[in-house]
């Protein structure tokens, strides 16, 4: 992976691996994503907190992991996974990050 383009992070793309919904975007430095695939859950750099977290680590709501691909550009990767526990991914509640459009956000384009 190639982790010069962000400070040493790469974006995560995460979606379900039954649905294909796409469920959250995180960053990944390297110890996230070797300790994503050792330990078989998402894991993520927080860049706020500047450290690693697990996602569910508080909620339960944590993702396994059945497949990682990377982009054509080894910068990237998609994470397909299994949600665990109530099965809401967002911090807000929601099942995914992406339940609002543009207009709701007071965005204009």
């Amino acid at each position: 992976m190639d982790f010069s383009k962000l400070d040493g992070l790469i974006p995560a793309v995460v979606q379900d691996a039954s649905s294909n919904e796409v469920l959250m975007v995180g960053f990944m430095n390297q110890e996230a994503l070797e300790r994503t695939r050792s330990s078989g859950f998402a894991t993520f750099f927080s860049r706020t907190r500047g450290k690693l977290w697990m996602k569910g680590e508080t909620s339960g709501n944590t993702l396994s992991v059945r497949q990682m691909l990377v982009d054509c550009d080894d910068d990237t990767v998609l994470l397909l996974v299994t949600r665990n526990g109530d099965g809401n991914v967002c911090h807000t509640g929601e099942r995914t990050c992406f339940y609002r459009t543009i207009a709701e956000t007071g965005n204009k384009e």
